[in-house]
């Protein structure tokens, strides 16, 4: 692996950071409080539809969607999208403004991946232009959906449409106005093979049927617009037309989404570690406290050195994993992706965790970014799968790789 950035990567960066400085930090705060303010709950922040079109003019846009998709595809491969993605995790929710956020990246691969013209023409399109948002449906509160095979919603035949009825929750984006799609996991009851019997659908948002129980709150936010609801579908129909890939086909879909899904949560994540970091940094080498400069503290230099190496260390297995990802495809990187979905978010949590030490008092405020990163890594280490999901089949493919190789 060529550790050297590209010519192309480079000149992407630097533009990226000049786009960073100019529009995204600058309005950080002024959005944040919009959001935070109940007055304005599930209402988007007036100026982002500004943004995403200067960004779009500038040309950064949908840069997540790798080369393999053509003509979707700005022509990117995961490697060169990775330093890209953690400049724009650096402020939590700034990916939208590039049109690179999930759940619509994920979303938008499917489509693009294994959508009919059709499906792709109604929502493919205004996803990549970035008119609609989208929602991806899959856990549910009844079962633990770590194992997907227990999703219990069912997707039924009935004539020309299917009918869709259960209960899902921690849908993200449901709450948002914009969210126009939901792409559900459900079950297609048949005698087959576990891992054959469920399937996707497309459900568009305003079908009859479709109820938002609630929105959960991640400690104590709703992340308002977006939000993470629970929903109820009860005798929803859709055409036939809006399955995707056939039936059974479920999982197929699932893990092929999920796989790139990890990675940029994991990319972004880095971004957040390396700015709380910057911001410990600039902490301790301006405050004072018995005399002496936090800096000049051993053990303060201890947890900037230590914060270093970590992010060094997810960053380069980050790196690493979409390498494979370029070169062998997502289902043969599956163990780098496993861990770097381990590793990073743990990474971030801990880092963040440090700079709220340094920081005292205010670092548990939103005055500073570093409280934000902590939340936002904590919850990361549930989102697309569990850590403990993932250590268990990482360790399950490493016992048998390691095991039958030769003894030596």
């Amino acid at each position: 692996m060529d550790f050297e950035y590209s010519d192309k990567v480079k000149a992407l960066r630097e533009q990226l950071v000049e786009f960073m400085d100019a529009h995204v930090y600058p309005i950080e705060k002024e959005r944040d409080r919009f959001q935070a303010d109940p007055a304005n709950l599930w209402r988007r922040w007036p100026g982002t539809e500004a943004i995403k079109e200067k960004a779009r003019a500038a040309g950064l846009w949908n840069l997540f969607l790798p080369h393999e998709y053509g003509e979707w595809s700005p022509g990117l491969t995961n490697l060169e999208y990775a330093p890209l993605a953690e400049i724009m995790g650096r402020v939590i929710g700034a990916s939208e403004y590039f049109n690179c956020s999930a759940p619509d990246t994920g979303n938008m691969e499917v489509l693009a991946r294994y959508g009919t013209p059709e499906q792709q023409e109604r929502w493919l399109k205004p996803l990549l232009a970035g008119e609609i948002r989208s929602s991806y449906v899959m856990t549910e509160p009844g079962v633990a959906s770590s194992d997907a095979t227990n999703i219990e919603t069912t997707i039924v035949r009935d004539g020309d449409d299917y009918v869709i009825n259960g209960r899902k929750w921690w849908i993200s984006g449901a709450c948002d106005p914009n969210t126009k799609i939901f792409i559900l996991l459900g079950r297609t009851p048949n005698d087959g093979p576990k891992h054959r019997q469920h399937s996707q659908i497309l459900i568009p948002a305003d079908t009859p049927g479709i109820e938002i129980v609630r929105p959960l709150d991640v400690f104590h936010s709703v992340h308002s617009p977006g939000g993470h609801a629970e929903i109820t579908f009860t005798d929803v129909r859709v055409p036939k037309e809006n399955l995707i890939l056939g039936e059974g086909r479920g999982f197929e879909i699932a893990q092929g989404r999920l796989g790139p899904g990890r990675i940029h949560h994991c990319m972004r994540v880095i971004g957040q570690a390396q700015r709380a970091l910057e911001y410990m940094a600039r902490r301790v080498d301006s405050r004072v406290a018995f005399g002496r400069k936090l800096a000049d503290q051993s053990s303060v230099r201890q947890e900037i050195a230590y914060s270093f190496c970590e992010i060094e260390q997810a960053r380069l297995l980050t790196l690493k994993a979409a390498d494979a990802m370029d070169r062998y495809g997502n289902k043969a990187a599956r163990d780098l992706i496993a861990a770097i979905k381990i590793v990073a978010p743990r990474m971030a949590q801990t880092v963040a965790d440090r700079a709220i030490q340094a920081h005292g008092g205010i670092g548990m405020a939103s005055d500073f970014p570093p409280a934000a990163a902590f939340i936002n890594s904590r919850y990361l280490r549930l989102t697309d799968g569990p850590d403990e999901v993932h250590l268990a089949q990482l360790g399950k493919l490493k016992i048998a790789e390691l095991a039958a190789l030769p003894r030596r």
